[in-house]
């Protein structure tokens, strides 16, 4: 009997995070905001878009820094701009307006976007990366389980798609 109770609590562990993926995609297809604000620490997202797209543009090789440019104030000067758009941007409404059927007029960046890897990188983190067409690289998104709930805490967009989108100008 105790056999049993471990075997269907193991069990439920290893399908719970694939359950709350499939929350998180039923979500975003059927255009509940408030659904998927539960399912995602946007904080914690919008600050690792920041990182990325600092990254993105900091690292970009361009012409040398001379001796008198001081680097601090540059990486605080496009971590606020940047910031600024991230922050107005990354929410629950504009994830459900980018993931809609597209209209003949916008297609959607996303529309056959398609999950290729979905497996625990932890006992409390869940991996998973989603191509989209025309990226080589897919977008990854980290879950992490926070008392009893799966919450996308990290993603992580290929250059490819920081640099189409709009947010770092």
């Amino acid at each position: 009997m105790i056999v049993l109770l471990i075997a269907a609590v193991g069990l439920g562990y290893g399908l719970y995070p694939y359950v709350a993926l499939y929350q998180l995609k039923s979500a975003m297809h059927d255009g509940d905001p408030v659904s998927l604000s539960q399912m995602i620490d946007w904080s914690s997202v919008r600050e690792g878009i920041k990182e990325d797209l600092c990254d993105l543009v900091l690292d970009t090789p361009g012409e040398p820094i001379g001796r008198d440019v001081l680097p601090p104030f540059g990486a605080s000067f496009i971590r606020g701009v940047t910031g600024s758009a991230v922050d107005r941007t990354v929410n629950p409404e504009t994830l459900v307006a980018a993931t809609r059927e597209p209209s003949d007029a916008t297609p959607s960046s996303y529309e056959g976007a398609r999950v290729s890897w979905a497996f625990f990188s932890g006992p409390g983190s869940f991996r998973i990366d989603v191509e989209t067409p025309g990226v080589a690289i897919p977008i990854r998104v980290d879950m992490e389980l926070r008392g009893l709930q799966w919450l996308v805490r990290r993603v992580s967009l290929p250059p490819a798609l920081l640099e189409s989108s709009h947010l770092h100008t």
